[in-house]
């Protein structure tokens, strides 16, 4: 076992129940075995909804008590025996999406939810069970991915923090990864204007699309645009105002011309809204549509009659992360407050993070929790 010395104990956010909420706890520091590493949290992001997870607001099971989270920029600790690339010391994105070995399909997000079959629920209960929300944390090898910290924070100038921001980044990358999105394409991405949608503009930007950003708040779509263009002058990108009328939002979006592509991440609450029908009406014969978000209704006869791809996905895949970590190294997206604003709180303010996170949201927003 290669390591650092680890301290038999360390602090960790713990959720006993929904009721009684978050505690900082002393708590047994994890050691590495086959397949898995130890790492030291050097950021815990927090995402918009995570709140609602917490509070029971959002439905989602998973066991307790436990250590709450999602990813995380950590340092490696010590590792297990057969890890042949990772050492304690270095800089690695810590991703909270984890798979059975021996069946890829039960997968789960740790801390968050336990996922859709026995599977997963095992995983979850009894393997990888705590999140990121604490000093030390037990995760599978193949969940670390390796940052070249003198690139990206030496030469290129990201902190830590700002790396938090790949939380959301890599959600939108994964999707438009997945519908083949290629460079001199347009894209509508919706809604646009939250977390991930505000990310999906700067990743599909950055991937050399022409993007078309749908939402309801204007002032938003014009904050978006001009952190995009702050940041990618070279980028092309549209706003729409959406409707929410069928017809009217079609019409707004034929202005454009020839669409190839359409993203969407709506949220839960919206799921009822008629936009997503009206961006995949918009779209040109064999046009596609990642589907990340919760929209109902949304066939219709244009879809069969011009051969239109509806794919669902959720996040992404291990390859989308080490080619997103490439991008990242090679300069392609921007750095300081033209990339990520964060907003950082320790472990005992871990509701002022909640509630921030549950209002600091757009693109280029993030929360952060530091151990």
């Amino acid at each position: 076992m290669a390591s650092s010395a680890l301290p038999t104990h360390h602090q960790a956010l713990v959720l006993e129940t929904l009721e009684k909420g978050f505690s900082v706890k002393t708590v047994p520091t994890p050691q590495p075995g086959p397949g898995s590493a130890i790492v030291r949290i050097l950021e815990a992001g927090v995402i918009s909804y995570q709140r609602e997870i917490y509070n029971g607001e959002r439905h989602y099971d998973f066991p307790k008590p436990i250590v709450g989270g999602l990813s995380a920029v950590a340092r490696i600790a010590a590792v297990g025996d057969d890890a042949v690339v990772l050492q304690p010391g270095q800089l690695v994105w810590m991703d909270c999406v984890i798979h059975a070995r021996d069946n890829p399909d039960s997968l789960f997000l740790t801390a968050i939810h336990e996922g859709m079959d026995a599977g997963s629920r095992k995983l979850s209960s009894d393997v990888w069970r705590d999140g990121a929300f604490a000093e030390y944390m037990k995760v599978p090898l193949e969940n670390c991915i390796r940052l070249d910290e003198n690139r990206l924070c030496q030469e290129l100038g990201y902190t830590a923090r700002e790396l938090m921001y790949m939380m959301y980044l890599l959600v939108p990358f994964g999707g438009l990864r997945d519908i083949r999105l290629e460079a001199g394409e347009t894209i509508v991405v919706c809604p646009a204007t939250g977390g991930f949608g505000g990310a999906g503009v700067q990743v599909a930007v950055t991937m050399g699309a022409r993007v078309i950003a749908m939402g309801r708040n204007e002032k938003e779509l014009a904050r978006l645009k001009e952190h995009i263009k702050k940041g990618t002058p070279a980028a092309n990108i549209e706003t729409v105002k959406m409707t929410g009328h069928y017809e009217t939002d079609v019409a707004a979006l034929e202005v454009f011309g020839t669409i190839d592509a359409v993203i969407d991440l709506t949220p839960p609450f919206a799921c009822q809204s008629k936009h997503l029908k009206s961006a995949i009406r918009s779209l040109r014969r064999g046009g596609r549509c990642s589907m990340m978000g919760y929209v109902e209704d949304v066939i219709n006869w244009n879809v069969m009659a011009l051969n239109i791809t509806l794919k669902g996905k959720l996040m992404y895949e291990r390859e989308d992360m080490v080619l997103f970590v490439k991008m990242l190294e090679r300069g392609l997206f921007p750095r300081g407050k033209e990339f990520v604003d964060p907003k950082v709180f320790k472990m005992e303010e871990w509701k002022e993070a909640l509630d921030t996170a549950a209002e600091w949201t757009g693109v280029g927003k993030t929360v952060m929790i530091e151990p």
